[in-house]
């Protein structure tokens, strides 16, 4: 198979990384990818945002499949475009990543389809979200209706935290657009899980369990983030509670889009929060999470391009990828200021010293390599991004995994940098 994959970010490499071990694969293609994705796959100028742009480089280069990474793609309906030329595509349409794009949508779906979620109010303006929150005691959780990058939710410990946030929320300065309109939400206690589901619009198949840490801080303390860390291990989710998120949440998404008209072919990754009454959805994204998909990457044994084809071609089979049973685990290695403004252009040294121990994977989440034109083979790793390496790790334990990131992370320097060292060690639940 010649495969593009479209995104250039941490997950994306994971996703390369896996993909480009492929006893199937031909050619692998990355629109834009990044440079520390150029090992692994050719990488194409591009807006992976343009639907007919996309379609028109996967016919040129006679692509037999295409992945999609990001949410924004899908946003755009760029899968549409390419289902229109014929070509295989794993990501949901337009309509049924509303279950990511629309906080909105997503909460009038699950009620539609008794999906166990939190209690919530849908607020058009800051009027009817003052009047709502009457209805919900402290802590209470906000959520922009759109997407905002995984910063658009926030805990608000008072009511006039709340308050001040849901001023910052409609105004757009907070999450611009995307906070337009607001969920409010009543705050869940327990641990949180990740679970994702490759889908062919009928079947599904759950990949282990993972956990992600989206506090900046330690502790679970902070603003939120696009996830500081993740672990997988089988021992986050007994059988017994595997079969009824899947009988309760995964099933009745697959049945109620398909009702909708829009059969969900792709990742349904399940954020949530697991109470004492039973599994509850936090939100619903609809592609590989960043960074759980690092973690799992690293336990996928199976073929990864003949899974996610089986899925976009509506073929899915019992099985179709194999797990490790050995745990895996990562840690983000953020640039200061991060979530919040972050400098660009710091040197980062150390990735040579990680890539000769052998003992962890390195995948670029922000970072350029610029050399001098006159030396192209000779140059430095440079920051550009908030989050800008994630180690991760496979070990025998959960804590030989960890013990395996924070041995990578320590070796590896730039100025500002800062992670979460309690990654695993924490339960990432409210």
């Amino acid at each position: 198979m010649n495969i593009l994959l479209l995104g250039g970010g941490g997950r994306e490499h994971a996703l390369a990384w896996r993909l480009a071990q492929s006893p199937q694969r031909n050619r692998l293609y990355a629109l834009p990818g990044s440079d520390g994705m150029r090992p692994l796959a050719a990488c194409l100028p591009g807006d992976p945002c343009d639907p007919d742009a996309v379609a028109a480089e996967a016919t040129r280069l006679g692509v037999d499949l295409v992945v999609i990474g990001p949410e924004a793609p899908l946003a755009a309906g760029v899968s549409d475009a390419l289902r229109a030329r014929g070509i295989p595509v794993f990501g949901p349409s337009r309509a049924a990543a509303q279950l990511e794009t629309s906080k909105f949508y997503a909460k009038q779906f699950m009620q539609r389809h008794r999906i166990p979620t939190a209690g919530f109010a849908l607020c058009d303006s800051l009027a009817d979200a003052e009047r709502a929150l009457a209805r919900f005691p402290a802590p209470v959780v906000l959520k922009a209706d759109g997407l905002a990058a995984g910063k658009g939710v926030v805990v608000a410990a008072t009511g006039a935290e709340a308050r001040a946030a849901l001023a910052e929320l409609f105004s757009g300065r907070l999450a611009g657009d995307a906070g337009r309109r607001v969920v409010i939400e009543e705050c869940l206690r327990g641990p949180e899980l990740s679970l994702l589901a490759l889908c062919d619009g009928v079947r599904a198949e759950l990949l282990p369990p993972a956990r992600d840490h989206k506090r900046a801080g330690e502790g679970d303390r902070g603003p939120n983030t696009g996830g500081m860390g993740a672990i997988s291990e089988d021992a986050l989710l007994p059988a017994r509670l595997a079969a009824q998120i899947r009988h309760e949440i995964v099933e009745p998404v697959l049945a109620g889009m398909a009702e909708a008209g829009a059969p969900f072919q792709g990742v349904l990754y399940c954020g949530l929060m697991l109470t004492a009454a039973g599994p509850r959805v936090l939100e619903f994204n609809v592609r590989f999470g960043d960074p759980e998909t690092q973690p799992l990457m690293l336990r996928a044994e199976g073929d990864l391009a003949a899974a996610l084809a089986a899925a976009a071609q509506g073929r899915l089979q019992p099985g179709e990828l194999r797990w490790s049973g050995e745990p895996a685990a990562c840690v983000v290695l953020a640039s200061e200021g991060y979530p919040g403004p972050y400098p660009r252009g710091r040197v980062i040294a150390g990735l040579e010293a990680v890539a000769a121990a052998g003992e962890a994977v390195v995948f670029h989440s922000g970072t350029r390599f610029v050399a001098p034109a006159s030396e192209p083979g000779v140059g430095q790793w440079q920051t550009a991004g908030g989050r800008v390496l994630a180690v991760a790790a496979r070990a025998p334990s959960l804590a030989g995994a960890l013990a395996r990131c924070y041995k990578a992370a320590a070796q590896i320097h730039f100025d500002g940098m800062h992670y979460r060292r309690d990654i695993g060690r924490v339960s990432a639940g409210a």
